[in-house]
């Protein structure tokens, strides 16, 4: 088939070459958001999925929404019979949706009807899910809900974080967009529509959603400072400043401490939450580097006995 891939993230770049490689399908242009300011220069960066394209020799649009006329013109003169899509970062309205022949297929980081929306993979991680996996789908208008093409699964591992499971989904997922093009070429793919039971929502993880509640159980802190890792990065307040909680581990068996109490040892940093301590491993103040906690709480001195978030 004649493909024109939609994607922005670095978390999409597998799959793109997923299919540059399966040597059965023409990529004939990718889609991406366009370049946005990043570093302290705050330059204009392409997007990966940009710069990937752009070293494979691919033409690269970047409407700055896809309802955009001279997108929607060069998109009918290129004529997919497929968009397969990763990540886009964009709602695709009915006039776009209605141009490739076999329609606009997306990867989504669940197992569909479970988390549909933008941040499936934190989710899955806050909410302590065991399993979780990739799903492939025939995009419709509503969020998330099309038919799906075929599943794979994943284990979520104790210290997981939502980077690194997003990592391995990532991975895992082109291989399941690459066959999902086969299948839909060869006609041995059908796509089943979603059940009405277990749907379960994933907005954006907002930067006070990261902002960590003490009062919580020690496993719910955990799974909100994994799941919030590497992005936005769950955080806390000490004197007056915010600090960015990296790596922490549940500490059963440890002193009784008041929730956001810490208690600072020679090489151990422990905090009190609404069930039993947790140490912290990882953490970083404003405008410094990321560092192991015992060598922070030796650097700001007098931490014992503090309260954090207070």
């Amino acid at each position: 088939m004649k493909l024109v891939f939609a994607g922005t993230p670095e978390v999409a770049v597998p799959a793109l070459d997923a299919l540059l490689a399966s040597g059965r399908h023409e990529v004939a242009a990718v889609v991406t958001r366009p370049d946005a300011p990043a570093g302290r220069g705050r330059r204009l960066i392409a997007s990966p999925v940009a710069e990937r394209a752009d070293e494979a020799g691919i033409e690269v649009l970047k409407p700055a929404k896809p309802r955009d006329a001279d997108f929607l013109e060069r998109l009918r003169a290129i004529a997919p019979d497929c968009c397969p899509v990763v990540a886009y970062g964009a709602l695709l309205p009915r006039v776009a949706l209605d141009v490739p022949a076999r329609g606009w297929v997306n990867l989504h980081f669940s197992l569909l009807p479970a988390w549909r929306g933008a941040a499936p993979v934190q989710h899955a991680v806050m909410a302590g899910d065991e399993i979780t996996g990739a799903s492939t789908f025939l995009i419709e208008e509503g969020l998330d809900s099309g038919p799906v093409y075929g599943t794979v699964t994943e284990a979520v591992r104790p210290t997981d974080t939502s980077g690194d499971l997003l990592t391995r989904l990532a991975l895992a997922g082109a291989g399941l967009l690459a066959a999902t093009m086969d299948g839909i070429e060869d006609g041995t793919l059908t796509a089943v529509p979603q059940p009405a039971d277990g749907v379960s929502l994933a907005p954006k993880i907002t930067v006070e959603d990261a902002h960590i509640d003490w009062a919580a159980p020690a496993l719910r802190v955990d799974r909100v400072v994994r799941g919030c890792t590497p992005a936005p990065g769950a955080w806390t307040v000490f004197r007056g400043e915010r600090l960015k909680l990296i790596q922490v581990a549940p500490a059963p068996g440890t002193e009784d401490l008041a929730p956001g109490r810490l208690a600072v040892g020679k090489n151990h940093v422990h905090v009190g939450t609404g069930s039993h301590a947790v140490e912290l491993l990882w953490v970083q103040a404003q405008g410094k580097k990321p560092m192991r906690a015992a060598d922070w709480a030796r650097g700001v001195r007098d931490a014992d006995g503090h309260l954090l978030g207070a």
